[in-house]
Parts: C-alpha cells; sequence; structure tokens
C-alpha cells in the first residue's frame, strides 16, 4: 500500500494533537462551557448574576486598570532605558541592558514582600522621608502597591523586545529626517519609535496578560478584589460547582486572547521594514558632559529601584530582627539552615518538575517545528496555533480545567485520584511553557538550511538517522535556550501550582515560598527559599549561555577545518561501496 503521508510523522502529529487535545483543549473548554451552563443548558444567567455583584464588577474594573497602569509604567522604565543604551554612545550598555533583565528571575509576590520592606508604610524609605522631611509615599498601598509591583517585574518584556527592535532600524531613515529638520523628542516621536512599534508591540501585550492572570502578588499583598484571586477564592471556598467561578475564568481567558489579537492587529496592514539591518544600522551619537551627567544619573535611579526586590530578599533573608528600622537590626544564617532542613523536598520537587515539563517542552517542540517546516502534512499549522494558545490561558484556569476534568480520574491499580498527584503539578508547568520552547526550537531550526539534510540522506542517511545527527546537534543552541526558559519560568510558577498541590509532601519552591510568606514569623525562612530560587534560576541561565557560546564556537571552528579539507577527496573514502556510482547514473539519467 501507499501511503499519502509517513507513518511516522503522521504518528507523531497524532500523539502530539492528542496530548495537547487532553491537557489544554479539554480542561479549557470545559472551563469555558461551564460558564454557560453547569447542567448542560446554555444559558448567561451567570453572567449575568457576575456583573449584578458588586465585588465582582470591582474585581473586573481593578484587574483591567492594573493591567493597563503596569503597561503604562512599564513602558515609562523600559523606553528611555532601551533607548538611551541602543541609541548613543554609552560605557556600560551591555551591563545596564543585563542588569536591566534580572527582575525576571525572581517570583514577582517574593519581589512584593521584599518591596514591602523597602517601600511600604514602614519600609525603609519611608522612615527615612519620615526623619527627614516629615512626610511619606503611600506607593505600597492598595492597587498602587500591584501596579507598582508589576510593573517593575516585568518591564523588561517591553525592554529586551524594544532594544531588538531598535537595533534593526535602519540608519538612512533617522538620517533622512535629520537632514529634513526632526531632531530630539520630535525625531524620537515621528521615526524612531513607530519604526520599532513592533518590538513595543509585543512586549506591551506580554506585559498586560502576565498582570492580568497574575495570581500571587496581590494574595501576597492582601489584595482580593481582582479577578484572578476571585477565582481562586471562589473554586477552593465554595467548590467546583460553582459557576461564577467558571465566569470569571472565561473572562480572564477572553481579556488574554483579546490582548494578543489586538497588538498583532495593531500591525496588521503597516510595513516596518526597512533596507539595513544590524547593530550599526542606526548611528550612535555622543551625549554632552550635562546629558551624559543625567542619562547616567536617571539610570542609576531607575536600576536601583527595579533591583531593590533583590536586595530587600536578601536582607530579609539574613535578618534575625527587621522591624520599623531602615536595615535590620541584627542578621543569622538561621533560616537558610531552617529551610535546608525543613524544605529540603520543595527543592527537590522544584528540580523535579520543571526539569521534566522542560524535558516534554523541548521534545514537543522540536517534533512540532520539524512537523511544521520541514513537512507537508495538511492541518500541521494547526499544532502551532493549539500549542501557542497556551500562553493565552491563565495559570489558574488551566488548574481550575484539570480539577474539573480530571475530578473522579483515578491512578491505574490505585486508590489514588489523579488529581492529587504531583504528576499533574508537572503537566500544567510542561502546558503553560510549551509556546516559550516551540519559539525557540522554530526559530532553531529556520536556521538550518534543508540542502544540509538532503545530502545526509544523499549519501545513504535514513530520515531518522539525519535527524538525530544533523538537525538536532544544529538545533543544540535553541533547544538548550527552550528548556532553560521553560524551566526558569516554571520554577517560580505560582497560579497553578497553588491549586495543584495537594500535600505539602508535593510542594514546590514557589508553593513553600508563599506559605511562608503568609506569616510575619516565617518570612525569614521565605526569603531564604527565595533567595535559592534565584539563585537556581540565575544558574541555569548563565549555564545555557556558557554552552550555547562554546556549541557556537565548536560549530564555527569545525566549519573552518571542514572549508580547509579538499571535499571530494576526503567524503570519498567514507562512503558506502556503490554511492558515487549510483549519485552518477541519477544524475545521468
Amino acid at each position: 500500500m501507499r501511503f499519502r503521508y509517513p507513518i511516522a510523522p503522521t504518528l507523531i502529529a497524532i500523539i502530539i494533537a492528542a496530548i495537547l487535545l487532553t491537557f489544554l483543549i479539554l480542561p479549557v473548554g470545559t472551563v469555558i462551557l461551564s460558564a454557560f451552563g453547569t447542567d448542560g443548558n446554555f444559558t448567561l444567567h451567570h453572567f449575568v448574576t457576575f456583573f449584578e455583584q458588586s465585588l465582582l464588577r470591582e474585581s473586573f474594573i481593578n484587574s483591567l486598570s492594573v493591567a493597563l497602569l503596569s503597561v503604562l509604567f512599564a513602558s515609562m522604565i523600559a523606553i528611555p532605558l532601551a533607548y538611551l543604551t541602543v541609541r548613543f554612545e554609552f560605557r556600560g550598555a551591555i551591563l545596564i541592558q543585563t542588569l536591566g533583565v534580572l527582575p525576571l528571575i525572581m517570583p514577582p509576590f517574593v519581589g512584593a514582600v521584599a518591596l514591602q520592606l523597602i517601600f511600604g508604610t514602614n519600609g525603609s524609605i519611608n522612615l527615612l522621608l519620615s526623619e527627614w522631611f516629615d512626610f511619606k509615599i503611600p506607593i505600597m498601598d492598595g492597587l498602587s502597591a500591584i501596579v507598582f509591583v508589576e510593573s517593575i517585574h516585568y518591564f523588561p518584556f517591553i525592554l529586551m523586545n524594544l532594544i531588538v527592535s531598535l537595533r534593526n532600524i535602519d540608519g538612512a531613515m533617522e538620517e533622512s529626517a535629520l537632514n529634513l529638520g526632526a531632531k530630539g523628542f520630535r525625531l524620537f516621536r515621528r521615526v524612531i519609535f513607530p519604526l520599532a512599534m513592533p518590538g513595543f508591540i509585543a512586549g506591551a501585550a506580554l506585559v498586560f496578560v502576565k498582570v492580568f492572570d497574575d495570581l500571587g502578588t496581590p494574595l501576597v499583598l492582601g489584595t482580593t478584589n481582582m479577578l484572578a484571586p476571585q477565582a481562586y477564592l471562589r473554586i477552593t471556598s465554595v467548590g467546583l460547582d460553582d459557576p461564577l467561578g467558571y465566569v470569571i475564568s472565561f473572562i480572564m481567558i477572553g481579556f488574554s486572547i483579546l490582548a494578543l489579537w489586538m497588538s498583532a492587529r495593531v500591525l496588521k496592514g503597516k510595513d516596518y521594514s526597512t533596507t539595513q539591518k544590524g547593530s550599526s544600522a542606526i548611528q550612535r551619537r555622543k551625549l554632552s558632559k550635562w546629558q551624559s551627567f543625567m542619562a547616567y544619573g536617571w539610570i542609576a535611579i531607575v536600576l536601583l529601584v527595579v533591583l531593590s526586590p533583590h536586595l530587600g530578599i536578601l536582607l530579609l533573608s539574613l535578618a534575625s530582627v527587621w522591624s520599623f528600622s531602615v536595615l535590620p537590626d541584627a542578621y543569622t544564617l538561621q533560616h537558610y539552615t531552617t529551610v535546608v532542613s525543613n524544605s529540603g523536598s520543595m527543592i527537590s520537587n522544584t528540580l523535579l518538575y520543571c526539569g521534566l515539563a522542560a524535558l516534554i517542552d523541548v521534545v514537543l517542540g522540536t517534533a512540532i517545528a520539524y512537523l511544521i517546516l520541514r513537512t507537508k502534512m495538511v492541518g500541521r499549522q494547526w499544532l502551532d496555533y493549539a500549542a501557542s494558545a497556551a500562553m493565552a490561558i491563565p495559570g489558574v484556569v488551566l488548574a481550575i480545567g484539570y480539577l474539573r476534568l480530571f475530578k473522579d480520574v483515578m491512578i491505574p491499580f490505585t486508590d489514588t485520584l489523579f488529581t492529587q498527584t504531583w504528576v499533574l503539578i508537572m503537566i500544567a508547568y510542561a502546558i503553560r511553557r510549551l509556546p516559550y520552547a516551540l519559539r525557540s526550537c522554530m526559530a532553531a531550526l529556520q536556521q538550518i538550511n534543508v540542502s544540509l539534510e538532503e545530502a545526509a540522506e544523499s549519501l545513504g542517511a535514513s530520515k531518522a538517522s539525519t535527524i538525530k545527527r544533523i538537525v538536532i546537534p544544529l538545533m543544540a543552541g535553541g533547544i538548550l535556550a527552550g528548556f532553560v526558559t521553560s524551566f526558569i519560568t516554571a520554577a517560580v510558577e505560582l497560579s497553578a501550582t497553588i491549586l495543584l498541590t495537594s500535600s505539602e509532601s508535593q510542594a514546590p519552591m514557589s508553593y513553600g515560598i508563599y506559605l511562608y510568606m503568609q506569616s510575619i514569623a516565617g518570612r525569614g525562612p521565605g526569603a531564604a527559599l527565595g533567595v535559592l530560587a534565584v539563585i537556581i534560576v540565575a544558574l541555569g541561565t548563565y549555564a545555557s549561555h556558557v554552552v550555547v557560546e562554546r556549541t557556537s564556537a565548536l560549530t564555527r571552528s569545525k566549519r573552518v577545518e571542514d572549508e580547509e579539507l579538499p571535499p571530494l577527496a576526503n567524503l570519498t573514502p567514507s562512503l558506502p561501496t556503490g554511492t558515487i556510482a549510483t549519485n552518477e547514473v541519477k544524475a545521468t539519467s
């Protein structure tokens, strides 16, 4: 029999589709259907009830306002930082950009506790202001505290995307604008920023989605009148049969998808391409001494603020007493001893869950990328759509879907419910982080010319051998980047963790930090556990950079060696018998 498509790719596609259907589409679909009626009858009554309750209306408005304001303030931090370090000759520009990304390696709810100690009503800054100037800044009160924390934590998404866009701008566009009289802020507003709009929109959409579905930060700061905390509280207090919990989840999904759709819609039909790209495209200009002083001063203030959570959590982890004082009154290492003795399982659980989740992500990401870019299978693009959709699904919604869909499923040959196992936590990590790994794998495979695979197959290698010995090694950098991205983002996941963790023996570090932070007495060990989490994430990131650099260097040296060798004379002895003759016959015919 002749099959229209090879059996192996078709089978792989079916397996991937089954995984996405079981652990993404069906759970989210269950949540959506439950919002329109839990008894099988379609109704909009639950939505009417939602908007009739003042608390839920207030929560909806608060979540939307916090997300929009966080995007605004994150932009105010990221845009000048990116513009100054890319547009002007700036000493330490790379260091500044690197430090600007550091907030991402700390869980936002951990940073919230640290910022309370520094900027809270009785924090270090306000104690100094009260003593010196007799006034305080109420920046860590109510919703403003959440906006402050989220802006500081998520602005690197805008920073990273904007830096790339600014570097790709054609310098001729700027020179033409200068010749026509545009300069200063007008040049930035009319030429530079519009050309960098794709990067800004991409980063702003990510910030909105991340803030809108964040659960840990509002809970730690004691704010429950927002959508994510309300969904969590209703499911945990009322139960899985509460329809309003599903209505809240549906609204969160809808606005996350709407934000990503609008980000694409804004750019649709507009051309941002230029004829020249590269780091030298946009000309760097020199700053005067006064401008340099102002620029460095502003950047120093920004970096001190955005890195203050790291300093605060470190001091808290070492403080034996820190109350109503600018700095801790005494220091100790006891908190780390407590964490190592009592929370060792949390650290090992984190490494296990996140490691397995990242491994699953890169396997699925590599397979999906290959099916999309190297096969002509009908419908293969839907695998990309389905996997990428996980980015728009809030963690608390996915967890609610799992609890609803698998509530009666038992582990075979046991009396244990599937929802009571750590496997579901690991699966939630893998599904939510799959888009990151997929994008890295897609980018890596797009940079591999298909002629390399064709050359291997022409020399007798099978498709499986070609993938194993050619494609995978050349994709190693992208695969590793996807693994590390999935691992470090899963390590700080709380939204899904807090709902799916059924016992302390299953708890990862993020859940342990949250439990410690619930009481003032436990904040020292919680801070110590947070410092360990940051160290693990930082080491993983550093190790990935080292491996990628070594892989790139090895690849470059290998290319040089191959270019120095006479190609045919060196390849002929290693060819299988009859290969050259067969190829000559094919070429002749």
